[in-house]
């Protein structure tokens, strides 16, 4: 039940942590919002609050044009510099891989100036760019410091410090004591920090969490030689730049996070390996509100229910999940995984660790860019695929397309779209992983076809609308659950 008063606090602050919890109707304009909605706050009179968008609807109001309440948070069009500040904290940590360190050229990434990139991260995060990578920097740094044994030097570059001295001073100025005690008070001894070639960090997330589910997924598409999934784990090697490593991710359910541990060799990199592992995981989810949505539906409401933490796995690299999606088109996914691993062992270079099932790096797209047909061919991959492949390796190469968290599905879709031989199911399914786009629906897929009653591509289009903003979400109960009608 929502407290009126409450919500109507919540409303007038604009508080975005309430935006999905309640949205509130008018009843003078007929109109329904979310809590962010930037137009000025009605009476309290006038206010009549939901817990969902379809209970608003049900009550005859319609959505507002502004904030687009139907929308999920952060994706309608008022959110677009929420969005921007989102992608802008995810290069700041993937800069550590390419050297790009200063913020006119992480502005240069995002097609603003310098003066934009500052209004729109102070306005979303009450910060200035600087201070946003400096908090970040010693957030990371405090976790490394309670958490692992690296050396407080090794610590200090890791976080994205130039020097251990300015990494000292920043470090006392913010927390009011040194490195050194924090260390002490977590009763790390000094001389068991470099007893280890690895250390171990955790990533935390809004349970329920249907671990489970995520490595039965990952198992069933994993690369041989690149990745191994077991009962209880997911491993895999990781080229981030010029260090490379591995990692190895297992569930610490007590505590709801995940436990990662890595190779030391992956410490200068280590803002960009854990951005990465969190979408490869979704931790960053809300599957209560998927869930309040999704359960609506009678068709995926047993799933739903059985299965409330069912996440949407990501892409570790974007350019391998994207070969791995051409290759699997039209065969069954036992199939793609053959090929793949083949592509892999063929063309990623090979690395030693202590898993005999871990052997390649994943193949660079500079790398596949200077295979000529036959070559690839020779794998057993058809030419349609072949050519495909090698466009796709030269846009990525080139830097003219980008499949990560960071990009916008709206532009990045239609440069997919324009490569030869990607269709709209590999599209959509990119974006449904690569790109983390919640919404994101690949309707020509056989499996959610079949399990719809065997529909075509434009019915399923439609059948889907009502999942919206959360098909990409509504996609992973139907291939799990199986056939639903």
């Amino acid at each position: 039940m929502i407290d009126p008063t409450s919500a109507y606090r919540a409303l007038t602050s604009r508080d975005a942590r309430f935006d999905g919890v309640f949205y509130v109707g008018v009843t003078s304009t007929g109109i329904y919002c979310r809590p962010v909605c930037p137009v000025k706050p009605p009476r309290a009179e006038n206010c009549l609050f939901f817990a969902s968008a379809e209970a608003a609807e049900k009550a005859a109001f319609r959505p507002c044009l502004r904030c687009r309440p139907e929308l999920a948070p952060g994706l309608a069009p008022v959110d677009s510099s929420q969005r921007i500040a989102d992608r802008l904290m995810q290069r700041i940590d993937e800069g550590l891989i390419e050297q790009v360190d200063t913020l006119e050229e992480i502005a240069a990434q995002f097609q603003l100036s310098l003066r934009q990139l500052r209004r729109i991260v102070q306005k979303e995060l009450g910060v200035s760019p600087q201070e946003l990578r400096q908090t970040r920097r010693l957030l990371l740094a405090k976790q490394l410091l309670s958490e692992t044994r690296l050396p407080v030097t090794q610590i200090a570059f890791a976080s994205g410090f130039a020097s251990l001295r300015r990494f000292n001073a920043a470090f006392s100025s913010q927390y009011r004591m040194s490195p050194s005690r924090l260390r002490k008070h977590a009763d790390l001894a000094e001389e068991a920090i470099c007893a280890s070639d690895t250390s171990t960090l955790q990533l935390s997330y809004r349970p329920p969490y249907d671990w489970q589910a995520m490595l039965a997924f990952l198992r069933l598409r994993a690369l041989t030689g690149v990745e191994h999934v077991d009962d209880t784990s997911y491993a895999r090697t990781v080229r981030l730049g010029t260090h490379s490593g591995w990692i190895r991710v297992t569930q610490r359910g007590a505590k709801n996070a995940l436990q990662v541990e890595f190779t030391h060799s992956l410490s200068p990199v280590l803002p960009a390996l854990l951005r990465r592992l969190r979408n490869l995981f979704d931790l960053s989810a809300r599957p209560d509100l998927i869930a309040q949505h999704l359960v609506l539906d009678p068709l995926l409401f047993a799933s739903v229910q059985a299965h409330p933490g069912l996440r949407v796995p990501g892409a570790f690299d974007g350019f391998e999940m994207a070969v791995r999606a051409i290759l699997g088109q039209q065969i069954t996914v036992k199939a793609a995984a053959t090929l793949g691993s083949r592509f892999a062992s063929a063309l990623g270079e090979k690395i030693t660790t202590p898993f005999p099932e871990l052997t390649h790096l994943s193949p660079l797209p500079t790398r596949v860019a200077l295979c000529t047909v036959d070559d690839i061919a020779s794998l057993g991959i058809v030419s349609a695929r072949t050519r495909c492949i090698l466009a796709l390796a030269a846009s990525c190469a080139g830097g003219e397309l980008q499949l990560d968290a960071a990009s916008q599905p709206e532009q990045t879709i239609p440069a997919l779209l324009a490569l030869p031989g990607i269709g709209d199911w590999t599209a959509q399914y990119l974006a449904m992983r690569a790109l983390r786009w919640p919404d994101a629906f690949p309707s020509g897929d056989v499996v959610v076809r079949n399990n719809l009653g065997g529909i075509s591509a434009k019915q399923a289009e439609i059948r889907s609308q009502m999942w919206s903003p959360w098909r990409s979400y509504a996609v992973m109960h139907i291939w799990h659950s199986g056939k639903l009608v």
